[in-house]
């Protein structure tokens, strides 16, 4: 492929992705830190100080006084947050409701008393991260960023083929002095690609990874839960699951050395309409996203099939956190946020020197 049709797909693919990748990097800023805003403006709900050593409450308990809080509605997940003195249920008004009708309740683990029901879907951070993730036009936009990923992706490489014999002949990094604003504009559009190369190339993938969370989903459900699920084909559904303690401690008891992440409901996307759903992570950095479902029979309480992920889905969990960068703390957002302010330069001086280029032809 000659450098003239690289420069070509260099130049078109970036003009095709680069009005999406702005409002990407712009939208992405503000949600790596959205725990500190939260922090920030208040919106992050904290769990009553109560004495050191506090045991755990039944988990009946909190799904009971989760359900006291939403009247008429049934809990679909129990999710364990960062903060373990707090319980995030999910209810919504029927097993099967989709996504878009859950509402969020956080319970004290310790106490069982309601903290309050968080404004998930209100707010900037919320309109920032829908901007983000689906342009508010739900799994068609997911697949419509994934494309423009995916050309982002193509343009990174490109720029970084076309870099190629300009560095190889001694002049990596430089930048022309003595000469036009364009070339000068050129030098450091080109070194400031290369050298966040690597953490758009990142970006860019799990990026387009995330985009087919739902897709991935679907594949899991087909594939390995239906394994798992085989025997109980045909049987009409667990109307009244049982103790969701009971299922938790089978759980428990069949991975040690592993933590609950988060518990599905029977008749919900992550579980069957028979089982209760726990998934397990490990408890060092490296393992922490990785996760484990256990089947618990909802009627019974018995543990019925524990086996890890496919690699396909464990792909999807691995890109979460590398795309925000939100598995390092502080130190790692502010660098994601200075690479992420680097790209928006990028961009920009891609556009502006595409319109000079052009302006200069048509004189």
């Amino acid at each position: 492929m000659s450098l003239r049709a690289w420069s070509r797909l260099h130049t078109w693919s970036s003009l095709a992705c680069t009005l999406f990748l702005l409002l990407l990097c712009l939208t992405g800023l503000p949600l790596i830190f959205h725990e500190e805003i939260g922090r920030l403006t208040g919106a992050e709900i904290e769990a009553t100080a109560l004495p050191p050593g506090t045991p755990p409450a039944d988990l009946d308990r909190v799904v009971a006084a989760a359900r006291a809080a939403r009247p008429g509605e049934v809990v679909q997940y129990l999710i364990w947050e960062d903060d373990p003195a707090i319980l995030r249920l999910s209810l919504a008004p029927a097993a099967d409701s989709p996504p878009d009708a859950l509402t969020t309740v956080l319970v004290d683990a310790r106490s069982a008393a309601v903290l309050g029901q968080p404004r998930d879907r209100e707010g900037f951070l919320y309109w920032m991260l829908r901007l983000h993730t689906d342009l508010f036009a739900g799994i068609p936009g997911k697949l419509f960023l994934g494309a423009i990923g995916l050309l982002f992706v193509l343009a990174t490489v490109s720029g970084a083929v076309l870099y190629g014999p300009f560095a190889r002949h001694g002049r990596f990094g430089a930048v022309r002095a003595g000469r036009t604003a364009r070339l000068r504009w050129l030098d450091l559009h080109n070194i400031l690609g290369v050298v966040t190369l690597s953490w758009v190339l990142v970006v860019g993938a799990t990026g387009v990874v995330n985009a087919l969370a739902e897709q991935v989903l679907a594949v899991w459900r087909a594939d390995q839960l239906a394994a798992m699920t085989a025997p109980w084909r045909g049987q009409p559904p667990v109307e009244a699951p049982g103790p969701v303690q009971a299922a938790v401690e089978a759980a428990r008891q069949a991975a040690p050395g592993m933590e609950i992440f988060f518990v599905a409901w029977p008749q919900t996307p992550f579980s069957s309409p028979h089982h209760y759903a726990v998934f397990l992570r490990g408890g060092t950095p490296l393992t922490h996203r990785v996760l484990m479902p256990a089947l618990v029979d909802a009627a019974e309480g018995g543990l019925t099939d524990l086996r890890p992920m496919p690699w396909y889905a464990q792909a999807l969990l691995l890109s979460q956190p590398l795309h925000f960068g939100d598995y390092g703390g502080l130190p790692l957002k502010l660098a994601w946020a200075v690479l992420d302010l680097v790209t928006i330069l990028v961009l920009g001086s891609g556009v502006w020197l595409w319109w000079r280029r052009r302006r200069g032809t048509a004189a």
